[in-house]
């Protein structure tokens, strides 16, 4: 039975707590739908129909308080015992299946001191790697300067980047003779945080590296490119030494002008606040988290959400950010027709992310990316997933990292 499928009392105590304000989110959204029964909207409430309504809020009222007691008081319990106890229960890729939580509610979790929230971290052959020089040595027997950092997408983690034996950056690090190193985040929490925290981690990294950095490459997935376009930001604002060494960034499938699922997504939950029966409804779309939001236009700084509705149906106010000028910087883009069905090819994108997104291009030419045309890569018949194990990506990786 594999250490990381295993379930520790930590991981109890989050199932409590969210199961707790499940029980209850559940409830309040029941008791509206109820009350939009009972008291139709533009129509007259009989008397009747207050007494049912007073009735039900006694046995709603009593739900929560009764879960609120019981959750509170197994929370309480679980606080004595020790995390890290394994309870000897196995659950199938609980790691992957933490990760889309995270991805789903991070924020949520992070706000209410959740222990299934993911902290940043950085992590060799799935395990954590602590910074400090002896924790490295020991993860890294053969080690250099030259570092390459995978950074996953949303609702992912480090084991995502694993297909069927295939591991890009791995293969590239043995091939390319550089240090392999992976990154894993919550990224349920807003893009900017996640880059300001990835920032500081990067600088960490570099000054207890045990050998002198020589050059640091990032190859980023989905919403990584983003969370790794808001970590070089910040850091470059910050005059930080980590954007000295940072060479090189491939960005695959990476939604920099926001991705249409998270578009639609809001358009759906504009309609469902607006229409009288179904407006109970509208509170569970906007149980999706900061990062996801985040996705409907690309942002990756504060500017871009501090101070909005991150649920409102307002227009796309990002400010523009453009591509480092020391840093090369590459893109693919992943489409699901052959390269004949130009339709396709443009409305469809990888089946998540449009290849206009991916490739940095706007219909606004000030808020482009100028990535150069040879910096940049159409993989056809390709899905959003499928750029994590396709050949032809990776050969186009390993060809831009050896020139």
């Amino acid at each position: 039975m594999s250490k990381k499928s295993r379930i520790q009392i930590s991981d109890l105590r989050g199932l409590v707590h969210l199961i707790k304000d499940a029980t209850i989110e559940v409830t309040d959204l029941t008791e509206a739908v109820h009350q939009r029964i009972v008291h139709p909207p533009l129509l007259p409430s009989t008397p009747i129909q207050h007494i049912i309504t007073t009735i039900s809020s006694i046995v709603y009222s009593n739900v929560r308080t009764i879960t609120k007691l019981t959750g509170g008081g197994l929370e309480k319990i679980l606080a004595q015992i020790n995390p890290a106890l394994d309870l000897g229960i196995s659950v199938p890729e609980k790691e992957t299946v933490v990760a889309v939580l995270n991805g789903i509610i991070g924020d949520y979790l992070v706000k209410n001191n959740n222990p299934l929230a993911i902290p940043m971290q950085f992590r060799v052959n799935g395990e954590v790697l602590k910074l400090n020089s002896e924790q490295i040595n020991k993860a890294y027997p053969q080690i250099n300067g030259k570092i390459i950092l995978m950074v996953h997408g949303l609702c992912m983690d480090d084991h995502q980047w694993t297909s069927n034996g295939h591991n890009h950056g791995e293969s590239i690090a043995q091939e390319l003779d550089k240090t392999l190193l992976h990154l894993r985040y919550n990224g349920g929490l807003h893009i900017s945080r996640n880059g300001q925290s990835l920032n500081r981690n990067l600088e960490e990294l570099i000054n207890t590296w045990p050998v002198p950095v020589t050059e640091l490459t990032i190859i980023s997935h989905s919403m990584g490119g983003l969370v790794s376009r808001s970590a070089l930001h910040y850091g470059q604002q910050e005059k930080q030494s980590w954007t000295k060494y940072l060479k090189k960034i491939i960005f695959l499938g990476s939604p920099h002008h926001g991705a249409p699922l998270e578009q639609v997504g809001n358009y759906i939950a504009g309609i469902l606040e607006v229409l009288p029966y179904v407006k109970p409804f509208a509170r569970l779309a906007k149980i999706r988290s900061a990062g996801i939001t985040d996705l409907r236009y690309g942002n990756i700084v504060e500017a871009d959400w501090l101070g909005f509705n991150r649920f409102g149906n307002h227009p796309d106010k990002k400010k523009p950010i453009p591509l480092p000028t020391d840093v090369k910087c590459y893109a693919i883009a992943g489409s699901l027709a052959a390269p004949e069905d130009e339709f396709k090819t443009r409305t469809l994108g990888d089946g998540l992310v449009q290849i206009r997104s991916a490739l940095g291009k706007h219909k606004h030419p000030h808020k482009e990316l100028d990535f150069r045309k040879t910096h940049t890569h159409i993989a056809y018949k390709t899905g959003h997933m499928d750029l994590l194990r396709s050949k032809e990506v990776y050969n186009k990786i390993k060809f831009w990292l050896r020139n």
